[in-house]
């Protein structure tokens, strides 16, 4: 009886576990990594669409024989573009599965960006830009989703890293498109259709994972069809929407004139540049810090007032003395641009489900891009009526307040299934 003991004792011991455990383990972890640097890959592509044309306008003009009025529309087409197509993104998404759709995206990114580099008019050169920010728009809406659905346990820092890479590209197009040109030869051609390498370098990441997840629409891995909210009876949900509309204006203003403000106050444009692409460098370590921190708290009031009382003494500086001390007012307009981070963070904590956090994203971005249109506009506008920046600056300033006041209401600790009461049926695959 002891001997038994004993020999049973050291087969417990000794049994290694099996191999197909091991391999599935091992699998999941690389797929894991993969995953995650795909996030970063797609994220650093959402931004340099916009930011490395910005720079090159007036050669793009030129050559294009691109009208003013038209030239003025393009820094509102963005928001347009990622409205429209970022509310077909869930519809899209339960047909063939949000992996896909980003799959898509990063395809849409990589041949619109290299395509409208040999744009010979402005209508062709608008299409093509289009087409990129389509691509861009679904991603915007769906990575939030696919974080969620994956990574449920780790929100916080997936945001973490996915805001990080976005501010990372944002910078990096507006900082080195000039120079790159330059080393290209001088054409704006080239040096807008490089930036398709990065689109490209996501695609070749983005493909594997959806061959190893084979997703299905919003029935993959077995799942059953999210039910559909009502989500326009949801106070939450609104408030986001205002709160992402609010930041994404000060955002858009901001990639757009900030050089001219400082040029207008004696900042040669080289330095103007560098100024702008430290708004945008501001936001890589704060991008990565700040949506861990909010995850961590039950609401995310403190971080609302906080970025919205930076941008106020930040726009405040530009307008009464912009050359004064310009690396303090960009460093806090840089800061208060990170709103963007932390409403996507709260996008994130505000549904308890993937479907939810589809729902919501689609309509906070979707509402949201749409109440950012007329912000740029309208600020050159006031501009061009008064010959000053005193009045522009002044309303960005006055922008944050209803900002704040949206921010406040959003960042409460609740969700939009408890305020959205009554569900309808499931949306069919």
């Amino acid at each position: 009886m002891p001997a038994a003991d004993t020999t049973d004792s050291s087969s417990r011991t000794e049994t290694p576990p099996p191999r197909t455990e091991r391999s599935a383990s091992g699998s999941a972890k690389y797929l894991g990594v993969l995953f995650a640097v795909a996030i970063a890959a797609a994220a650093v592509n959402l931004r340099p669409v916009v930011t490395s044309l910005g720079p090159m306008l007036d050669p793009v003009r030129a050559s294009l024989g691109m009208n003013p009025t038209l030239a003025g529309l393009l820094t509102a087409v963005p928001s347009l573009c990622f409205a429209l197509f970022g509310f077909a993104a869930p519809a899209a998404a339960r047909r063939i599965g949000p992996i896909a759709v980003i799959t898509a995206g990063m395809g849409a990114i990589t041949a619109g960006v290299l395509a409208r580099s040999f744009a010979g008019g402005t209508v062709v050169f608008l299409l093509f830009t289009a087409l990129a920010l389509a691509g861009v728009a679904v991603s915007n809406v769906l990575l939030p989703v696919v974080i969620k659905r994956y990574f449920p346990e780790k929100v916080g820092p997936m945001i973490g890293l996915y805001s990080m890479a976005l501010s990372a590209g944002t910078a990096l197009a507006a900082l080195v498109s000039v120079p790159l040109t330059n080393a290209l030869g001088g054409d704006w051609r080239y040096g807008l259709g490089v930036w398709a390498g990065l689109g490209a370098l996501a695609l070749v990441l983005w493909v594997p994972l959806l061959m190893a997840k084979r997703e299905r629409g919003e029935r993959a891995d077995g799942a059953a069809a999210p039910v559909k909210l009502p989500i326009t009876r949801s106070r939450t949900a609104w408030a986001l929407a205002g709160f992402f509309g609010l930041q994404a204006t000060g955002a858009y203003v901001v990639m757009g004139w900030l050089p001219k403000i400082f040029q207008d106050s004696g900042v040669d444009k080289g330095t103007s540049g560098v100024l702008l692409a430290v708004t945008m460098v501001i936001g890589v370590p704060v991008s990565f810090v700040l949506p861990n921190l909010a995850a961590r708290r039950g609401d995310q009031r403190l971080f609302v007032v906080v970025l919205a009382a930076c941008g106020i003494a930040g726009y405040t500086g530009l307008a009464l003395a912009p050359a004064a001390a310009p690396w303090v007012w960009v460093v806090l307009v840089g800061l208060s641009n990170c709103a963007f981070p932390l409403v996507l963070t709260m996008i994130g904590l505000r549904a308890r489900t993937a479907g939810g956090v589809a729902q919501l994203s689609v309509f906070a971005q979707g509402v949201g891009y749409l109440i950012s249109v007329p912000g740029p506009i309208l600020i050159g506008r006031m501009y061009q009526a008064t010959g000053q920046w005193y009045w522009p600056l002044g309303f960005l300033a006055l922008l944050l307040v209803p900002q704040m006041l949206f921010g406040l209401r959003a960042a409460r600790a609740r969700h939009i299934e408890d305020e959205a009461v009554h569900p309808v049926e499931p949306a069919k695959a």
